[in-house]
């Protein structure tokens, strides 16, 4: 779950099958387990009890006949210190559960992951066929994020930032290391919340707190720290048998992994081979808005060729957007939009379209 954090919080339905197939069985095992040592521990703690009770009635009742003792002394005695060891006792008992209670329910909120959703499957399902039908542009207003960076004087600041994509857009987001590429794109994407400024919508609906769950399902992301379930969590198997199969074979994998009970047969597999993996379960999405950071690093010549100059074009033929971090400018040509960020602000913005148009004219002349 910490993990795949990122992958949870931008599809429902995967989250929810993330909760039902894996942390329920979890829960459940664990509660059984806890049962079980609780009954052998409340064992242990009433046998422990009763030696202590079978000591103070020999205290009581065999001690005065063996030796001169005050019997109403020593019984006051004794009823005050059982009367104070079962309060401490209590207390003692309570204080660690509800501290261990307290910090991971702390946890699970500093992951921004509910455990109970705030919307109905219906509602969010209703909201996302809207939003995959109707969306036409997503716009970032005067947008800043400020975060603390390790081994650097000062905190790193992104932006501000005035951005809009559209549908059958490819465009490259470039920059060098720490420029802020990954934080823009979760900025984008609805997984970091911005300091100032206002995301937009169609132009008109701004994105706010209250809807930022359904926002996120606008989005397909396969990040460069991805996680890769076993299961095709989030998907309906039954439908997409078929098509699973065809991307297999596209992403040359069709001779390792196999897809056995809506579980991948095995993820034992090279980095760049996972990452197509990632890629299958991002086109199964079938998402408006693609993000794919730096997903070809580890991709062999062969199969970065066929990633810029098939898939990426597959995509945007089927009305997606697409947002590709990305170094290799042998492939920019591809593109409609080049955006340059340097330490977290927009350097340069080229349209790619007419510059190849110009390019060509000039190769004619």
């Amino acid at each position: 779950m910490t993990d795949g954090i990122k992958e949870l919080q931008l599809n429902h339905r995967r989250r929810q099958d993330f909760f039902e197939k894996n942390l329920k069985p979890t829960a459940a095992s664990i509660q059984k387990q806890l049962f079980t040592w609780n009954a052998v521990y409340l064992l242990t703690q009433t046998w422990t009890r009763f030696l202590m009770l079978f000591v103070i009635g020999m205290v009581l009742f065999v001690f005065p006949k063996l030796m001169q003792v005050d019997s109403q002394l020593l019984t006051g005695y004794i009823l005050i210190l059982l009367y104070i060891r079962s309060m401490l006792v209590s207390i003692m008992a309570a204080v660690p559960a509800l501290s261990r209670a307290n910090v991971a329910f702390q946890k699970i909120e500093e992951l921004g992951l509910r455990l109970k959703l705030s919307s109905s499957d219906e509602i969010v399902s209703s909201d996302m066929a809207e939003l995959t039908q109707s969306w036409q542009s997503v716009e970032l207003k005067n947008v800043t994020h400020t975060y603390y960076r390790e081994k650097e004087d000062g905190d790193f600041e992104l932006g501000p930032i005035n951005l809009t994509f559209r549908p059958g857009e490819i465009v490259f987001l470039v920059g060098g290391n720490g420029s802020g590429k990954t934080t823009l794109a979760k900025l984008i994407t609805g997984l970091y919340q911005q300091e100032t400024g206002e995301i937009y919508l169609n132009g008109q609906q701004q994105v706010i707190p209250d809807r930022q769950e359904q926002y996120r399902q606008l989005f397909s992301v396969v990040f460069s720290d991805f996680q890769l379930f076993d299961d095709l969590l989030g998907l309906e198997i039954v439908e997409t048998d078929t098509k699973v199969q065809d991307y297999l074979v596209k992403l040359q994998l069709d001779h390792k992994v196999k897809i056995v009970n809506g579980k991948l047969s095995t993820t034992a597999l090279s980095r760049g081979q996972c990452q197509r993996l990632a890629l299958l379960t991002a086109y199964l999405e079938d998402r408006p808005f693609y993000v794919f950071d730096e997903w070809a690093s580890n991709q062999d010549p062969v199969f970065k060729e066929i990633f810029y100059t098939q898939f990426l074009p597959e995509l945007k033929a089927k009305g997606k957007m697409i947002l590709v971090i990305s170094h290799d400018d042998k492939y920019f040509h591809l593109g409609d939009r080049l955006i340059k960020l340097d330490y977290g602000r927009i350097v340069e913005q080229t349209n790619l379209v007419s510059t190849s148009n110009r390019t060509l004219t000039t190769g004619s002349c």
